[in-house]
């Protein structure tokens, strides 16, 4: 028994494997393309393969049904013996593609089917095909197919007149795809047949007849830095081209995997072993592509995890090095350049916040002074303090022109009509019966000082208290007798322009003595800079010999702020608060030092504009 059982052992069956059911084969094989843009990308790339020069897709509608229809120039379907489109071949050797024949035999140069199974893909887009091509005898044929139909038809056409080519009609067009624009077909085309047209010359016009539209389609044109000599990516199988560019971080930057000029992965770093630097950083656009994979039949939109895409990844490694390193230089450029947009940002809020403060208390930058050097103002040019002025001079926008500056750039910085008005100080504290000067500052869109033209008209909109004047561009306030907030507003009319604004007095018994500030920092205000210091607990440091401000990077409230740059910002501007309050209030008791920090930064953060 022993001995018979090992016979049949040594005599197992073998064979080759077989269709079972041919139709059964046929459908699966139709249906395995889901995405009716790739089949329409078929037909075209079926044209382009005929040598077409001129390809035209129209969407309209006939007799009531939807239907879209490509139509090329080129040489038409092959013919059999008779000089007759051979549709039987066609329609009858499905996955025996003449194109691979072509290949093997060295004559397919710039051919891209191989699968024989193109004309299949109208079962993800409508219900009949027809197929349409000139023969010898200078007579139309026209082979028909419908979906979920095994047979199919060819017979004689009628027309008025020839046309070489091929035509492809699919009608009626699928219930989920009636709505697919002309516009969408265009803009799938640009990106998936990007290469193949710019090699080809091919020209490819989308007639829309529903939209009354057309659209030509040219190839996607990639934003960014086209990166030069870029490492070769060299495998045993071939070479791969890659063109790519360096952009600014989007969604949308991707690297798509083409293979020979056609798009088969829209990203690349959805590969397996791809999820990494540079590939999803998001800072690059543009394809590889490499002729040598190989393609998944059934949706030609994805590739064969064989050995040839193993060397691929492997030949990949040098490009990486290099892009993670152009990446990593872009990005420092950012930081530095999203610095100083902060710091300017920062520097801009503190100077409207000082215009609004009462400038004894907060004039810690000597900036008046700063203003002059900074607009080239030299000792005898003679525009210093304005009479009066409570720091007008630190409003940021462009500084007034003086005689010496050119006509052409007195032109560009003359101020704009009135836009809106500011009272400095708009914000002070006064003891009872206490006078302080007020000085209303109008000023254009861009913020530059308006000068011509001007009524005044100030009155105390709540509270007591007495102006010296209520027509002056300056006036005195002589505060009341009692404590209380008063409110002091002031309407500024350049002709039939009107802009308003206010400042807030608190009335109080008595002042506190030490409400002067105790330091000076005549350089302006600080820079600042950043050091990584993870353990640690300080956020930031005041630096007095360098006058920066140095923000520990590794602190975890700072990588939280990092979340967004707006969130970074404010939390850069209450870092700012906090040094600078306590070097220019030092001595002051821990409340006073809070209320301190907490009015800077409410009007700081108020002026606080992203650069």
């Amino acid at each position: 028994m022993a001995s018979e059982a090992t016979g049949k052992s040594r005599h197992a069956d073998h064979g080759k494997l077989r269709i079972g059911d041919d139709w059964n084969a046929i459908r699966i094989i139709a249906l395995s393309q889901g995405n009716p843009l790739k089949a329409i990308a078929e037909f075209v790339e079926n044209s382009i393969d005929a040598r077409a020069k001129h390809i035209s897709i129209t969407r309209g509608r006939e007799h009531g049904e939807h239907y879209l229809t490509v139509k090329d120039d080129g040489n038409g379907v092959p013919r059999d013996e008779n000089g007759l489109p051979d549709f039987k071949y066609v329609a009858t050797h499905i996955c025996d593609s003449i194109k691979r024949q072509l290949k093997a035999g060295g004559d397919g140069d710039g051919l891209q089917g191989e699968f024989g199974i193109g004309l299949l893909s109208f079962w993800t887009v409508g219900e009949r095909l027809t197929m349409t091509s000139i023969g010898a005898d200078q007579h139309v044929y026209q082979m028909v197919m419908s979906k979920g139909d095994p047979r199919y038809a060819v017979n004689v056409r009628r027309v008025l007149f020839t046309e070489t080519g091929t035509e492809l009609k699919i009608s009626p067009l699928l219930e989920g795809i009636r709505s697919l624009s002309g516009e969408k077909i265009q803009w799938y085309l640009a990106s998936e047949l990007r290469d193949r047209i710019r090699s080809t010359g091919v020209r490819i016009t989308v007639v829309d007849k529903l939209a009354r539209k057309q659209y030509q389609v040219e190839p996607r044109q990639f934003e960014g830095r086209l990166q030069h000599q870029l490492p070769a990516v060299r495998s045993p199988f071939g070479d791969a081209y890659a063109e790519l560019y360096l952009a600014e971080p989007a969604d949308n930057c991707r690297v798509a995997l083409t293979r020979s000029g056609t798009r088969v992965i829209e990203d690349l770093a959805t590969l397996p072993g791809l999820e990494r630097p540079p590939w999803n950083s998001r800072y690059l656009q543009g394809l590889i592509d490499v002729a040598y994979l190989n393609l998944t039949p059934g949706t030609r939109s994805g590739i064969v995890h064989d050995e040839r895409f193993a060397a691929f990844r492997e030949a990949l490694a040098p490009l990486e090095s290099h892009l993670n390193d152009v990446i990593e230089a872009q990005r420092r450029a950012e930081e530095e350049q999203a610095n100083r947009g902060s710091l300017r940002a920062i520097q801009r809020a503190f100077r409207e916040a000082m215009l609004v403060l009462p400038r004894e208390e907060y004039d810690w930058f000597d900036i008046q002074a700063r203003s002059a050097q900074t607009f080239g103002v030299n000792e005898s040019g003679g525009r210093g303090a304005q009479p009066g002025g409570e720091g007008e001079d630190i409003v940021p926008g462009l500084p007034e022109p003086n005689g010496s500056e050119s006509l052409q750039r007195q032109f560009f910085e003359y101020a704009g009509p009135l836009h809106t008005v500011v009272i400095s100080p708009a914000a002070s504290t006064l003891a009872v019966n206490q006078t302080r000067r007020f000085r209303a500052l109008p000023r254009d869109r861009s913020r530059r000082r308006v000068e011509e033209d001007l009524v005044f008209a100030w009155h105390i909109a709540e509270g007591g208290g007495i102006l010296s004047s209520t027509s002056d561009q300056e006036v005195s306030f002589e505060a009341p007798s009692s404590p209380g907030l008063v409110r002091v507003s002031v309407e500024v009319s350049q002709r039939e322009v009107r802009a308003t604004g206010e400042a807030l007095i608190t009335v109080t018994d008595s002042l506190d003595a030490a409400i002067a500030p105790t330091a000076v920092n005549t350089r302006g205000l600080p820079g600042y800079t950043f050091e990584r210091a993870a353990g640690e607990l300080w956020r930031s440091r005041f630096d007095g010999e360098r006058n920066l401000i140095i923000v520990n990077s590794g602190h975890r409230d700072f990588v939280f702020a990092t979340r967004s740059r707006a969130l970074q910002l404010r939390y850069l501007v209450r870092l700012y608060v906090k040094e600078l309050v306590l070097r220019n209030f030092a001595g002051l008791p821990p409340e006073q030092l809070t209320e301190r920090m907490i009015e800077l930064s409410l009007y700081v953060e108020d002026n606080l504009k992203p650069a």
